[in-house]
């Protein structure tokens, strides 16, 4: 009696499944090797004409803070409030642009629309 249901050809697409399942392993090593690279990154952004300057890492950390004698204002306060917040956003976009330009990068631009 003929054999119902199952692939065509007996066994069929096991081979195309292990082709696709060590794609999608090489994949996932390079995502976490390029997270890894990131994370170790240092992104830098400053502001008031670089009267502030703040360093974060790809682990969305702050590293560093560099005021210029001039910006401390004791009368100012506020205004050096606003240059730090500035130059900490700059310096967090900057790694979130390098992130997502590293991960389109692997994802060849699929982003994380998977068709299933």
């Amino acid at each position: 009696m003929a054999k119902r249901g199952g692939f065509p050809g007996g066994m069929g697409m096991p081979g195309n499944m292990n082709n696709l399942m060590k794609q999608a392993q090489k994949m996932q090593k390079q995502m976490e090797e390029s997270q890894k690279e990131l994370q170790e990154k240092e992104y830098t952004a400053s502001a008031g004409g670089g009267a502030v300057e703040i360093t974060v890492s790809g682990k969305k950390e702050v590293v560093k803070v560099k005021l210029a004698e001039e910006a401390v204002d004791p009368d100012d306060i506020e205004m050096l409030e606003d240059m730090i917040m500035a130059a900490a956003n700059e310096a967090l976009r900057k790694m979130e642009e390098d992130t997502a330009a590293a991960m389109s990068r692997l994802t060849g631009g699929l982003g994380g629309g998977f068709p299933f």
